[in-house]
């Protein structure tokens, strides 16, 4: 027993060092390149690179010179892919940052291609060395590595003029926009409004005549009414009620202001409407028109 409680404090200090130890991303066998527009395959100064210290000493890139990175990412012992994998540049005057991403293959093996032309203007008027570092990182638990390895001179041929935009990408206000609205839709004339109320008014005593030729019977009002009273005359309020609802909106609502208000009539015209057609529907059953 005293055995096991010895035991097992020694195992947990053994899987936490072995745990601390394949936690933290970093690379190993890493080279850069800076090879001339031109030369062969595997020519120009080749230098390697460690995890734990920079370059001791700078890294010239010209104008028709073309920079390569290779390196094997490891997490831990084990060479695998992270997630992200770049390269920085810092221009330590300006504080301007930008970052290159490494082509990295399932094996770790990652490389970048960095060339004259893929550099912004800001680093190439650089008087001082830029700052290189490698950053890597991933998912889970593992540390991510992000530490300066090199420092780069940028140099530019002075033949060749530099483009600097014009207008450089800021993020700024803008002018203020003035929305213009469409007028209000306008009420016809007056006088086009007058006819037509006067040839729907002529056309009443003609619908009345027709009725009545057609077999209306107002002989059945009283009857109508003593059967059902509350449905006819409300089913009858309700259509005076949309009429006058419509006059509003034409003088004087909105939209907004008219649709609840025939909602409301509507739904009545529709209860009541049903209940006096009801009692219509008897009458003509039993034998009265």
């Amino acid at each position: 027993m005293r055995f096991l409680r010895s035991l097992v404090p020694s195992l947990l200090v053994s899987s936490a060092a072995i745990v601390s130890a394949a936690s933290s991303w970093s690379f190993e066998d890493a080279t850069v390149t800076v090879s001339n527009k031109g030369a062969g395959v595997g020519a120009g100064a080749k230098d390697k690179l460690s995890a734990t210290s920079p370059l001791s000493k700078s890294v010239s890139l010209g104008a028709t010179d073309t920079l390569k990175l290779q390196l094997t990412t490891v997490d831990g012992k084990k060479a695998t892919r992270p997630h992200q994998a770049f390269l920085t540049l810092t221009d330590p005057a300006t504080g301007v940052e930008e970052s290159f991403l490494l082509n990295v293959k399932d094996s770790g093996k990652g490389s970048l291609n960095l060339a004259h032309k893929d550099l912004p203007h800001q680093f190439l008027t650089s008087s001082k060395p830029l700052p290189a570092s490698i950053v890597i990182g991933s998912f889970g638990s593992s540390t991510a590595y992000k530490a300066k390895v090199f420092d780069l001179n940028v140099a530019r041929d002075p033949n060749v003029p530099l483009a600097v935009p014009e207008k450089p990408l800021r993020y700024a206000a803008e002018k203020e926009i003035h929305h213009i609205f469409r007028d209000d839709p306008r009420s016809p004339p007056k006088i086009i409004t007058l006819i037509f109320a006067a040839a729907v008014a002529a056309a009443l005593p003609a619908l009345f005549i027709v009725w009545g030729t057609l077999g209306a019977n107002a002989n059945h009002l009283s009857k109508a009414l003593g059967n059902a009273p509350i449905a006819h005359a409300v089913f009858f309020g309700s259509i005076l009620a949309m009429e006058g609802i419509f006059f509003l909106y034409y003088t004087t609502w909105n939209l907004f202001q008219t649709l609840p208000a025939a909602t409301v009539v509507g739904f009545v015209a529709f209860i009541s409407g049903s209940r006096a057609l009801s009692e219509v529907q008897e009458r003509r059953l039993a034998g009265l028109r």
